[in-house]
């Protein structure tokens, strides 16, 4: 293996990112839960959205605010609008997704909100958390300026992420997509480990094609679709940033985070076991079309992060020694705790 790479078994992953996480302040269960949601994301094949993950917390602008737990603003059987504390959103959305399932499993269908919540990492994470439940499941997440709209050069417009999870016979069908050409996350650990950019992502504070993502980060990425078709990811975008309005999107000034979960029982339309049998159906008949020359397979979305999921949870998981070093100097010294709270 490469000096710069160090691979690691999935319990010293655990322990690595949970002493980090305690180490820059949050307690046992906070640490254990972004863990999970880091480490699971690595297990899908998206490094940038792991481990080095934690890193971003800290270097968060709102990390040094102070964070008050989770409340409710404003709640009905079906639905809860509540208040994130200014804690990191893969803390506030797990909670979230929790009370979505609690609603709408007791009521049918559930729509929750968040606000006040900052940086919440896959969405496809929570969707299938809440369609293993036996759930349908759409989640809106808009977060802070990063992109581009078509056709201008100025970031308005966040990374805004949308998915969708139904529960199935071998598992949630899941579909993820972020509304811009390049996620955030991966430009962030590009930045750290100074690696280009892919061409026709972003442009830099003059409104210029760039593939350097410190002129990126100072920039603005672009929606997805390239040249011609950026108007759909950027329509997607907006409506995404729109959907952040109703969790409180304004609720505190210059914070344009907002995060909206929807979930229902099949069972208001057709039975669960009916859309379990029906939706293998259809997959059977997707995979079946003929394939176009030098096409191995017909991939499902989610397929491939399945896939590297029972894969990876066998052979461990490689990181940058840069960033297992920096975890590793963040982490907590023996029963040092909470040794502050600014995350």
């Amino acid at each position: 293996m490469p000096s710069d790479r160090v691979h690691l078994s999935v319990d010293e992953a655990r322990a690595l990112g949970e002493g980090a996480l305690r180490g820059i302040g949050y307690d046992a269960e906070e640490a254990r839960i972004i863990c999970d949601h880091v480490i699971d994301a690595a297990l899908c094949g998206y490094e940038y959205s792991g481990l080095a993950k934690i890193l971003n917390i800290p270097e968060h602008r709102r990390f040094r605010e102070p964070r008050r737990p989770m409340r409710v603003i404003r709640e009905t059987d079906v639905s809860a609008l509540l208040d994130g504390g200014n804690n990191n959103g893969m803390l506030a959305m797990y909670h979230a997704a929790r009370a979505t399932i609690a609603k709408a499993a007791a009521h049918g269908i559930s729509l929750v909100a968040v606000g006040d919540s900052w940086m919440s990492g896959r969405s496809a994470y929570f969707v299938e958390m809440i369609a293993r439940h036996g759930l349908v499941a759409i989640h809106t997440a808009a977060s802070g300026k990063a992109v581009a709209p078509f056709g201008g050069t100025r970031p308005m417009l966040g990374t805004n992420p949308i998915a969708f999870a139904l529960p199935g016979e071998n598992g949630p069908l899941v579909l993820d997509i972020g509304t811009s050409a390049f996620m955030g996350t991966e430009l962030q650990l590009r930045e750290r480990l100074e690696q280009a950019l892919p061409e026709g992502v972003a442009l830099d504070r003059d409104g210029r094609p760039t593939r350097d993502p410190h002129a990126a980060r100072a920039g603005a990425l672009l929606p997805f679709g390239g040249p011609t078709g950026g108007y759909k990811g950027f329509g997607l975008g907006l409506i995404v940033q729109a959907f952040g309005l109703l969790a409180g999107g304004a609720m505190l000034p210059g914070n344009d985070d907002g995060y909206v979960f929807i979930a229902f029982r099949p069972d208001l339309l057709v039975p669960l076991a009916d859309l379990k049998r029906d939706l293998a159906g259809l997959i059977a008949r997707v995979k079946a079309v003929p394939r176009q020359p030098g096409v191995a397979e017909i991939r499902l979305p989610g397929e491939q992060s399945a896939r590297n999921r029972v894969r990876l949870s066998q052979e461990g998981l490689t990181i940058d020694r840069l960033v297992y070093d920096r975890l590793a100097a963040l982490a907590a010294p023996e029963g040092g705790g909470e040794r502050r709270r600014g995350g």
